[in-house]
């Protein structure tokens, strides 16, 4: 089963599928980015845990926003775990300074990647979707926007520390 975003997106159920992988990635970055802003708040500068906090916030918003998406389709999804198991990746970030500036660098970067890939899929496909297509790809266009400037906020930090 799996999904790929190097071929057109052809049916509702693949779209709603991807977009659920997006929800998952989203979960993934709020978790690990308000982990991140507990367990190194002491060691860390104020800019740094505020951005760990504003990361969390805002991929819990980017879920909302994907969430209503797939609401508003005409497809069947599929269940939780088994995108949970498509996406989820078990790894452990130093808890150093570099460390989770670094996973959250990473974490920017494949939801940027992914979300750019995704709305190139979408552009190649033909297919007549359940949801307008041109709200779905507003609404990705912006999730992405905001991941490269986390990917920005983050590598100026990252920078200023050198």
């Amino acid at each position: 089963m799996a999904v790929s975003l190097q071929r057109p997106i052809g049916s509702d159920h693949q779209l709603a599928r991807l977009l659920q992988i997006g929800v998952v990635l989203e979960e993934v970055v709020e978790a690990r980015a308000d982990k991140h802003a507990q367990v190194t708040a002491a060691d860390l500068d104020e800019e740094v845990v505020t951005l760990f906090e504003h990361a969390a916030e805002e991929s819990a918003e980017h879920r909302d926003r994907l969430e209503a998406l797939i609401d508003d389709m005409d497809a069947d999804t599929v269940p939780f775990e088994e995108i949970k198991r498509l996406v989820e990746a078990q790894y452990e970030a130093d808890d150093d300074f570099d460390g989770v500036l670094y996973d959250q660098l990473c974490n920017e970067e494949t939801a940027y990647k992914f979300y750019d890939d995704l709305i190139g899929a979408i552009a190649a496909s033909n297919t007549e979707f359940s949801i307008d297509r041109n709200r779905l790809v507003d609404t990705l266009r912006s999730i992405r926007d905001e991941e490269a400037d986390g990917v920005e906020e983050v590598t100026r930090l990252m920078e200023a520390r050198e």
